[in-house]
């Protein structure tokens, strides 16, 4: 707890501008001036005698039972989803007392509720509700909770803090993988574009015996289970296991688009990268595979590695590694990110570049994709901006409007080619909107492992 400061209260403001009043109404009246000061003089000092005795009695019943605060947090937030906090005032003494609350949240979350006035009855605990929501991941610091509590005569409020500070961790938002969890669970991934396929049949790896079914392959039938078991019995495959995802994850300049000032765009650039990032681990790690990162176009002491693993604890030790990274403004360097994953990557492997091309990198990305193409299957996933798609999109009002809708379609083509020209004919690559990088990236992957490219 910190010291207090006191302050003047509306209530006893306003009885001093009414005595400020009351003498200067009276001096125009004409009332002798030396009666209107000793007066004055004499309510200032009874005021005073009074408010001083208000507050110095308050204050000892204050520290007799102090009010405390207990704030319940969660174990971490997810960005942009909105999240309802308790605070629970503990009031042990015999008196209630009038407080206002606010609580310390970091300077990076929105609010709702706050600040809220209640009254605190003797031997009771009162609970409060607020919302807040994230707006940038990392670690968010939550300051101790502010009250202000008024004297048992009102004649002052008296401002601290208590409780305890607190750190919270603030991921990506989750809404995503849940989803496709649930769907998945459902068999209804179509809803979200993830394509499905059926299995029986597929793959390399053996994965049980079972019935012969009208269209499976005959050459799948195991004749020895066949005739034990007197029926038809095949041999059913699953696509093959034990196989590699890295990512390769751009933090340079480039992926500093945001576009969160739109009605379309939910997140950042940058955020929507990791959340297609997060989705396609879970879904590699649920197929057994291995899943790894590396950062690039970031400063040395804030590149982050995750050497490939796999099981069920991996993609939160994943996220805990990567979910408080922000892009930086320094221009990122393909070709050295491409040697750095080569070094520590020897195993083939699906690599995965999350970046945010523009045509002028082309004579960069080139050489470094064809680097990693040497040992390892190649999948460059670039965002691109929605807002040109909206401009190209617009109808043409006026004049003005075809110079803005050339402009974007120039561009577009422009990038579009580049990017034919880095990945050649290489249909794993894809140059979408971020909202739709999750989709494309577990399509693509689910396509890999059905042609089995790795």
């Amino acid at each position: 707890m910190t010291r207090v400061v006191p302050v003047p209260s509306r209530a006893l403001v306003w009885v001093l501008a009414g005595a400020a009043v009351a003498a200067v109404a009276a001096l125009l009246l004409g009332v002798p001036v030396e009666r209107v000061a000793q007066a004055a003089g004499v309510a200032l000092v009874l005021g005073l005698a009074g408010a001083g005795f208000d507050l110095w009695r308050s204050w000892r019943l204050w520290r007799a039972a102090p009010l405390r605060v207990e704030r319940t947090l969660p174990g971490a937030f997810s960005i942009g989803v909105p999240t309802v906090l308790t605070l629970a005032l503990v009031n042990e003494g015999a008196h209630g007392w009038e407080v206002s609350v606010f609580d310390g949240l970091d300077a990076h979350f929105a609010f709702e509720g706050l600040p809220q006035t209640v009254t605190v009855p003797p031997a009771s605990r009162r609970v409060l509700q607020y919302t807040a929501t994230a707006t940038l991941r990392g670690v968010a610091q939550f300051d101790a909770t502010q009250i202000r509590w008024r004297t048992r005569a009102g004649c002052f409020e008296l401002r601290q803090t208590l409780g305890a500070p607190r750190r919270v961790r603030v991921y990506p938002n989750f809404a995503a993988l849940a989803r496709y969890a649930w769907l998945s669970g459902d068999r209804r991934l179509a809803q979200i574009g993830i394509k499905t396929y059926a299995q029986r049949g597929l793959g390399t790896d053996f994965r049980q015996l079972a019935d012969y079914r009208t269209g499976d392959s005959l050459r799948h039938i195991d004749w020895k289970a066949t005739l034990r078991h007197r029926r038809p019995i095949v041999r059913e495959y699953q696509d093959d296991r034990d196989q590699c995802v890295f990512f390769l994850l751009d933090c340079g300049r480039r992926m500093r688009a945001d576009e969160t000032g739109t009605a379309e765009q939910a997140g950042s650039h940058f955020d929507e990268a990791l959340n297609a990032l997060m989705l396609l681990s879970y879904v590699a790690l649920k197929e057994g595979d291995e899943v790894g990162a590396m950062t690039f176009g970031c400063p040395l002491a804030e590149r982050r590695d995750f050497a490939p693993r796999k099981g069920t604890a991996t993609l939160n030790a994943l996220m805990n590694r990567l979910h408080d990274i922000q892009p930086g403004a320094t221009h990122s360097d393909y070709l050295l990110a491409a040697q750095r994953l080569l070094q520590v990557q020897r195993r083939r492997a699906l690599v995965i570049v999350l970046t945010n091309f523009r045509d002028e990198d082309a004579a960069e990305l080139r050489p470094a994709v064809k680097l990693l193409r040497r040992n390892h299957l190649v999948l460059v996933a670039s965002l691109r901006e929605r807002v040109l798609g909206r401009i190209a999109r617009q109808p043409l009002a006026q004049a003005s409007d075809a110079v803005e809708v050339a402009a974007a379609h120039l561009f577009e083509q422009s990038r579009r080619d580049a990017f034919a020209r880095v990945v050649g004919n290489d249909p794993l690559s894809v140059d979408v909107e971020p909202a739709g990088l999750a989709v494309a990236l577990v399509n693509r992957y689910h396509a890999v492992k059905r042609a089995g490219l790795l």
